[in-house]
């Protein structure tokens, strides 16, 4: 019997803490991907267990996770992923609160245990590029920081035949860290005001600093990702995500405007391989080896 011939594809894996992110962060870069013909993975930590949801939003769901994956599928579907995967933890919410302190929170779990999970799936989805959030997650946002470790960890183990799983050793390509413009963030604490927002408590909880941010975690920018073509799949995919957007002054409509005018592109600072000072790449993909490996 002749075999198949089968063209080689590029794969994608995101690893990333609560429904939402893969959306209201690097979703146009996701979309764009599986639109060109990449195979897209998420791992997702959490279910998105903390905070509230608006009665409303709640009709026809058992529990806020059921309510926040059903939010997530909707959003893979649009986004075009081929697969989520759950890690099981559990939401961690933000520091001083009671969910930070449950024994199942992502931030409370050793990062050996979660690094182990995460090498499983990088062994099952084969991917060439990993992403991840930076190494203050983006807001210092404990479960982004905790993942964030992790997905390192991983990475740097993931190859290693030492490393017991029962999957054989898999080495990706790349990792990237996605990573906030710091010219959205001034423009954000320029404007929130604007709106009546302390851009000192930003958030549904009014527990992010944005104006701290703007003076922390300046990483360079390896990689920028244009997202034109995919800027309503990136929107209608947030969408999917009501339960995060409230009615007040929606927070994550708030950002998505200033982010439209901040930039149509998503940044990328390259951990994985390092590289060389000033380099600037535009696709993820560049360099990459992309074979067949059936």
């Amino acid at each position: 019997m002749e075999e198949i011939k089968r063209e080689p594809t590029p794969v994608l894996l995101a690893v990333l803490a609560h429904p939402d992110d893969e959306s209201f962060g690097m979703g146009g870069t996701l979309a764009l991907y599986a639109q060109r013909g990449a195979e897209v993975h998420l791992v997702c930590a959490t279910r998105g267990e903390s905070g509230d949801v608006a009665p409303e939003f709640m009709q026809g769901y058992n529990s806020i996770a059921e309510k926040r994956v059903a939010e997530l599928e909707c959003a893979a579907r649009i986004l075009g992923l081929a697969g989520v995967h759950f890690l099981d933890y559990r939401d961690s919410g933000m520091p001083g609160t009671a969910d930070n302190q449950h024994p199942k929170a992502l931030a409370a779990a050793p990062v050996e245990e979660v690094t182990s999970h995460i090498v499983h799936y990088i062994r099952q989805v084969r991917p060439q590029v990993v992403l991840t959030f930076d190494p203050i997650g983006g807001y210092r946002h404990p479960d982004h920081v905790a993942i964030h470790n992790a997905t390192v960890r991983a990475y740097e183990l993931v190859g290693e035949p030492e490393f017991e799983d029962d999957l054989p050793p898999y080495k990706p390509q790349k990792l990237y860290y996605h990573v906030f413009p710091k010219k959205f963030l001034r423009l954000a604490v320029r404007v929130l005001p604007l709106f009546g927002k302390d851009p000192h408590r930003f958030g549904r909880n009014e527990d992010i600093d944005l104006a701290a941010l703007v003076e922390e975690g300046d990483f360079p920018i390896n990689a920028v990702i244009n997202i034109r073509s995919v800027e309503d799949l990136k929107d209608e995919a947030s969408a999917c995500h009501a339960s995060q957007i409230d009615g007040r002054i929606s927070h994550m409509r708030l950002v998505s405007w200033l982010m439209r005018r901040a930039s149509r592109k998503e940044l990328f600072m390259r951990a994985y391989p390092p590289p060389e000072a000033g380099t600037r790449e535009r696709d993820l993909f560049e360099g990459v080896e992309v074979v067949w490996e059936g």
